[in-house]
């Protein structure tokens, strides 16, 4: 059994009611007594017409509305079954129970509600009940899907006061295109407050998302980490290259490693390694099909290095374009020269710049381009 507490310290309470009369009663725009994204969502919870005396009924959509998310969503469950499962046995004794939705709020799968829940919490932990903000008001389902950051909200934070009995942390999941696709809530009924689960709910949410990016099709992975950082699993950054070295997926610390940017903007073209990656991309091939797990250094063309621990995909039994015999290993010195040529490039022909960003002598780049050039 969970123990029960109060919903908030007093004074804390006392400041969530102050900052609801600011906002709610009498229409300010934020106040210092609650995060900003808290008072937004209530201003759009009022600019909709809701008010918090409102009864809140927690209403499943169609049934061939609920068929075609379960279609659509498939992957995402699959994908986020064994992370839910880990969440269960962490959360098994606290009250708190896992809700996974879709990216309009829609309940798509749950796990850990207690055997002896309230009523109330047994009707949101429902496949197919809606839960997004319009539905229901300020919650951490409806306040992560619109911030798209995680979030721990307290009780009486939430708009109505219907569910205000509720506490609850959220995280959005990034699919591996970077675009949302959902959010993992992690909620319970008059249970202890645990703003700790803020931060196991954005790992989990990690979590999936690497599972998300481990499912699409590729010949190439690349396991990502700044110098110094390897073997962190929740830094490391996944990208996905099919056999032509064209980026398939990605997941959010690769995003931001390499070149968010970049990686995200829609294209009528697909990003190429040799984008983010100042050396011959086959260079990661090589690694790969070397398979001795080693970590080689890479340049950004930002100037930045990170370390590269590239393996052979799921797809790679289909046959890697670049195999041994169909192309030659690029040599190191080729790789150094091309970097070289590319910073005078940079530098306009000006090769006293060229040699400062490098952080190399003059006489060196002009070695080293002659060497290059034989």
């Amino acid at each position: 059994m969970h123990s029960t507490a109060p919903a908030l310290q007093p004074e804390r309470t006392a400041q969530v009611a102050q900052a609801r009369r600011e906002v709610i009663d009498a229409a300010a725009t934020d106040s210092s007594r609650v995060a900003p994204w808290i008072s937004r969502s209530w201003l759009r919870c009022l600019s909709a017409g809701h008010r918090p005396q409102q009864r809140v009924s927690f209403d499943a959509v169609s049934v061939q509305h609920a068929r075609r998310m379960s279609e659509r969503n498939r992957g995402l469950v699959a994908a986020a079954g064994p992370v839910l499962d880990r969440l269960a046995r962490a959360i098994a004794d606290t009250g708190y129970f896992a809700i996974l939705t879709d990216a309009h709020g829609v309940v798509i799968d749950t796990r850990g509600l207690p055997s002896n829940a309230e009523p109330v919490a047994t009707n949101i932990a429902r496949v197919g009940v809606d839960l997004s903000e319009r539905a229901v008001g300020t919650t951490a389902i409806g306040a992560a899907l619109s911030e798209l950051q995680p979030v721990w909200l307290h009780r009486n934070e939430h708009f109505f006061d219907d569910t205000s009995v509720f506490s609850c942390a959220g995280a959005p999941l990034f699919g591996h295109d970077g675009q949302c696709v959902g959010m993992l809530d992690l909620s319970a009924v008059n249970a202890v407050e645990r703003p700790e689960l803020k931060q196991l709910a954005a790992l989990s949410a990690r979590s999936i998302e690497n599972a998300l990016v481990l499912r699409q099709p590729h010949d190439l992975l690349v396991r990502l980490n700044w110098p110094g950082w390897g073997g962190h699993a929740e830094s490391e950054g996944l990208l996905c290259l099919d056999s032509d070295g064209h980026v398939t997926a990605s997941n959010a610390a690769a995003r931001e490693m390499v070149n968010q940017s970049a990686m995200t903007a829609a294209s009528s073209s697909p990003l190429h390694a040799s984008d983010l990656f100042a050396l011959p991309w086959t260079l990661l091939d090589d690694a790969a099909r070397r398979d001795d797990g080693a970590v080689i250094e890479v340049p950004l063309w930002s100037g930045l290095r990170l370390q590269a621990r590239p393996q052979a995909g799921r797809d790679s039994g289909a046959g890697m374009r670049f195999s041994a015999a169909a192309a030659p290993r690029t040599r190191l010195r080729d790789v150094e020269s091309a970097l070289i040529r590319k910073a005078v490039s940079d530098a306009r022909g000006n090769v006293a710049e060229a040699a400062r960003v490098l952080g190399i002598s003059r006489a060196t780049v002009y070695r080293k381009l002659a060497r290059g050039g034989r």
